[in-house]
This record gives structure tokens, C-alpha cells and sequence, in this order.
């Protein structure tokens, strides 16, 4: 499927989606839990729907209709009947294998062709240091994976280029039956272990930890059900924040709540350091555009925005350089290399660093990009449609109901052309 974009003045308001990433968590707490949970406003999208699927297939009853309710499997995880399929979701991958190691048969994991590239290997190492056993069917850290328990408890060490390995392993090791010390050598993302701990605060675990590198987690923990409204996306809202800056636009985004743990807020920060001007309200944001210039943007808990901020960068004056993000080349994609090679496509330039990519300003032509079935790459070229001298079509656009389902349904209603088809 191509998506097609062309210049555009944009204006009006819009709700943004429920988080992903709240979404996904809420999901693991309920299927943990003893009881029934709801799971209010919660994200409708490939990934998310991919989550209910691993959470069913460990035990846990959801209903979907409307509000999410979820009957948890009390720390009992049940032994799949079948191959557990992600799909191209990393985040439920990595936080259902944590999940699968309190159980005491085997569960095996699987996901798409992007999935079956995205290593787990250090967050496998961790689930055996405290217990566990997992397998790499193919040796090399990735899917398929085989994961069985009892989680013990015990003293783990853990590089973490992604955050999701932390993640899986705080929401899993309360419910270990010792005691747990996860030393964490290497941690990209923060902000996202910060929801995690949000998230464990909620239910009252017994957690410490020294600056986010040195935890200790009480064992023998339980969860109980609960009733969570999911709030709005800043991964999704980046996308329209760009667009606007990009076209000099004013636009007010709903739902966004600038107190939320959320590591892509400082998206907000960033185009305001390049000539943007936002105001934050109680529950929304405008945001409107003007003349941008270039700047050195630190992207190491925001790797999500990369794609999008490139585009920021692309229409801005001078040079802009997305620094201290590798694990950007570890997502759906190589997203330092795919952006590159979309902003070239375009009529633009940038160059790659191992860590980040240098975006030249002066804007870009328009054309024909590759997508690289990428939700955010997808979703970045088509918002550089809405500035370029020509328009831009984009293939593989199917792959923006992983997260954003109705992105170009919003875009449009704010005055945006873009053409599915």
C-alpha cells in the first residue's frame, strides 16, 4: 500500500492515541494479577493487539470490547498450546518472555521477519542468571525463543541498549520467589523504565534501585486487579508536532499530559530549541510551526522520534544532528540508515553516524521513499510530504496500524492531504 502527501497548511485540534507503551505494560500487570482489570481508553493497533494474543496464550481471559477487562492468571503462567506469535511487536516479545520464565513449562516465542533480527540475547542471559531457562532456537540471541522457569530470584547483570530488557525484568522478578539484584552495566531509554517503576508503584511493590542502574526487588510480591485510564501517545503526537513545525502550522493536540513519564514529551523541548512554540494546557498541547533552525539534539531516551526529527531537520536552517541514539539501528529497522537513505530519495542530504545521523536543512524535493514496512519511517516521509516542493509517496504504509491506526484519518481532519491507496 502507498501513502501519497502533498504541501499542506495545516489547523484545527485532534485526540491523540492512547499510548503503546502504557498499553502494553497495563496489559502484563492484568495478566500477572489476581482478579479482573480494566483497562480504560487503551490503544486498538497491530502491536497492541499482538500483546492481548501472547497475554491470552499465558492464561489470562481479555474481553476487547470498548474498555479492556482482563482476568490476571494470579503469577500462575500457563503453558501455551501453541507457538506464541508477536508478530512485530518488540515490545511484547520482550516483556512475555520475562512473563513466560514464572512458568514451569515451555513457551515458545516467535515473530515477524523484523522480530526474528531484533536480538534478545542479553535479556535471555539475565532470565537464566535468575533461574530461568532460555533458548535461542537458532544460537544468535533472536527469535524463536524457548523460555521456561521457575524465575528463582538471585543476582543478574545487564547491558541494556533497549530498555524493554530492564522492563521485562523488573515486572517479573516481584513475583520470583527470592529475592532479586539486577545490576545494570549499560541503559538506553531511561524514561521508559521510569513508566515501568510508575506502573510498579501503582501496585505497591517493593522495589529500590540507585539512579536506574542497581535494583533490588523484594520476592514473593503479588499484584492485584485495577481499573487505569491509558493516556495519549507522545511517540504518535511527535509525528503531528513535526508536521506542524514543518509547515508553520497551528495545531492544538488532546490528551497529552506533559506530567507522564513518557521519554518522548521532550520531543516538545527539541522544536522548541529550533524555533517552534508550544503551550502546554491541562491535557493538550499547541504547537505552531515558523522558521526553524538547525541543532544538536541528544535522542538517547527519545529513539522513537529519530525519524520524525530527521524530517524536522530536513526543513530547518543549517545543519541538525541527532546524537547518542545506536539503538535506533535495532528497532523495525536500522532507522539511522533508513532515514538517510529516505531523505536522499527525497532530494535531501544526510550523513550516518554510527550513533545518530546529520541532517542538512534547505528542504526537500519530494519523490518516491521506501517505507521498509516501519511504522515511524512510514509515517516521518509522509509527514515530509506536507512541506516538500512536490509530493511524496511512501510504500509499505500499511505498517502504520502497528501503533497509529487512524494517523492519516487525523492528519486529514487537520487540514493534511494524504492519499491511502
Amino acid at each position: 500500500m502507498n501513502l501519497t502527501s502533498s504541501k499542506s497548511q495545516l489547523a484545527g485540534s485532534a485526540l491523540m492515541p492512547p499510548s503503546k507503551s502504557h498499553t502494553i505494560r497495563a496489559l502484563a500487570f492484568a495478566t500477572l494479577a489476581q482478579g479482573r482489570s480494566e483497562i480504560l481508553n487503551p490503544l486498538d493497533s497491530a502491536d497492541t493487539r499482538a500483546g492481548v494474543l501472547a497475554c491470552r496464550a499465558l492464561g489470562a481471559e481479555i474481553e476487547t470490547d470498548g474498555a479492556w477487562s482482563v482476568k490476571g492468571v494470579g503469577g500462575n503462567i500457563r503453558t501455551a498450546e501453541n507457538v506464541i506469535d508477536v508478530m512485530n511487536s518488540g515490545t511484547t516479545l520482550y516483556i512475555t518472555l520475562g512473563m513466560a520464565a514464572l512458568g514451569e513449562g515451555w513457551n515458545l516465542f516467535t515473530g515477524d521477519d523484523q522480530t526474528r533480527r531484533r536480538s534478545a540475547g542479553p535479556l535471555l542471559g539475565a532470565l537464566e542468571q535468575l533461574g530461568a531457562t532460555a533458548i535461542s532456537a537458532r544460537g544468535n540471541g533472536c527469535a524463536p525463543i524457548m523460555v521456561r522457569g521457575p524465575l528463582r530470584g538471585g543476582e543478574a547483570s545487564i547491558a541494556c541498549p533497549t530498555s524493554q530488557y530492564l522492563t521485562s525484568l523488573l515486572i517479573s522478578a516481584p513475583l520470583a520467589r527470592q529475592d532479586s539484584h539486577i545490576i545494570v552495566t549499560q541503559l538506553n531509554e531511561a524514561p521508559y523504565v521510569q513508566m515501568t517503576l510508575d506502573w510498579l508503584g501503582l501496585q505497591d511493590i517493593s522495589f529500590s534501585h540507585s539512579n536506574l542502574r542497581d535494583f533490588t526487588v523484594r520476592g514473593g510480591q503479588r499484584y492485584r486487579a485495577f481499573k487505569e485510564r491509558i493516556k495519549a501517545d507522545f511517540s504518535s503526537a511527535t509525528f503531528f508536532l513535526v508536521a506542524a513545525a514543518i509547515t508553520g502550522s497551528e495545531v492544538t493536540l488532546r490528551g497529552l499530559d506533559m506530567n507522564d513519564s513518557q521519554g518522548d514529551k521532550a520531543v516538545v523541548g527539541m522544536l522548541e530549541k529550533m524555533g517552534a512554540k508550544a503551550e502546554a494546557h491541562p491535557s493538550e498541547l499547541r504547537i505552531r510551526g515558523g522558521a526553524l533552525r538547525g541543532a544538536d539534539l541528544d535522542l538517547n531516551a527519545t529513539p522513537d522520534a529519530l525519524p520524525a526529527m530527521a524530517i524536522a531537520g530536513c526543513f530547518a536552517s543549517g545543519t541538525t544532528r541527532l546524537l547518542n541514539v545506536p539503538q535506533a539501528r535495532i528497532k523495525e529497522t536500522d532507522r539511522i540508515r533508513s532515514m538517510r537513505e529516505a531523505i536522499e530519495s527525497l532530494g535531501g542530504r544526510a550523513e550516518e553516524l554510527p550513533d545518530g545521523l546529520v541532517v542538512h536543512g534547505g528542504g526537500l524535493r519530494g519523490g518516491n521513499a521506501r517505507g521498509y514496512a516501519d511504522h515511524r519511517v512510514v509515517m516521518a516521509c509522509a509527514v515530509a510530504g506536507l512541506a516538500s516542493e512536490q509530493p511524496v509517496t511512501v510504500d509499505t504504509a500499511e505498517a502504520v496500524a502497528i501503533t497509529f491506526p487512524n494517523f492519516v484519518q487525523l492528519m486529514n481532519e487537520c487540514g493534511g492531504r494524504m492519499i491511502c491507496e
